[in-house]
């Protein structure tokens, strides 16, 4: 089952990867940005590669300074442009995202561990204590039909389809559930036979459990040199 699944769900998701474009394929893909802000960072760059050149010329010094202020002041201004349209236009739906805009976003705690200095040291004492133990161990074992049990219906895939937020946070798949929405309008039965078997065997494939596991700093801890300051968020895949 594991192996029928993987080589299935990798035939579609891997068109995807060969046919979809990137969310954001840059640092610089933000609904703020434009291409006179593209100008400007090629002028910037240009003059600061050609000040660091030669240290001793004046006038390439002061045009780096002078790009350097012609390249921030408009990115403040973008950002402050859009931030003002965007909570002028604020739905109930966005009201967090503008609830960010206005209050402005605290800064994350970085883990300062005792005992932890380096990034590998850091991961294993938050894995050490937010995933205490080891695994069970797989064992193989025949999957026997449940012939009583409910059979998986289209409908059924579309309605969870509708539910899910579009734009959710995906997991190692990197796919949003806006791409299966649309999958699924253009073959309705394809997610549903994919699902079959699993529903019908009462199988989870390890496909499936693989998942990202991001840290987050827990708000109002005294000190966070404790991994106990620290949560984690289990990105599953969309799938």
């Amino acid at each position: 089952m594991d192996v029928w699944f993987s080589a299935n769900l990798g035939r579609v998701t891997s068109q995807f990867a060969l046919h979809s474009a990137l969310k954001r394929v840059t640092y610089r893909s933000k609904p703020w940005w434009s291409e006179l802000l593209s100008m400007l960072t090629k002028a910037y760059n240009s003059d600061l590669l050609s000040s660091k050149r030669d240290r001793f010329d004046a006038a390439l010094h002061a045009s780096a300074r002078a790009a350097r202020t012609a390249y921030f002041k408009p990115i403040k201004k973008a950002k402050r442009d859009h931030r003002s349209s965007f909570l002028a236009s604020a739905t109930p739906s966005t009201v967090w995202t503008a609830k960010g805009f206005a209050v402005g976003r605290h800064p994350p705690h970085c883990p300062a561990l005792l005992g932890a200095s380096t990034p590998p040291e850091l991961n294993k004492a938050l894995l050490d204590h937010l995933f205490p133990g080891e695994p069970a161990e797989f064992t193989d074992t025949i999957l026997l039909p449940f012939r009583e049990g409910l059979r998986l219906g289209v409908d059924e895939v579309s309605r969870d389809l509708a539910r899910s937020s579009p734009l959710s946070a995906p997991g190692p798949d990197a796919f949003p559930n806006l791409v299966w929405k649309r999958v699924h309008r253009l073959a309705p039965h394809l997610i549903h036979d994919l699902l079959t078997p699993l529903v019908v065997y009462g199988s989870h494939p390890f496909t499936l459990k693989w998942a990202d596991g991001i840290v987050l700093d827990t708000t109002g801890k005294p000190s966070y040199d404790s991994p106990s300051s620290f949560r984690v968020i289990v990105l599953l895949q969309t799938f």
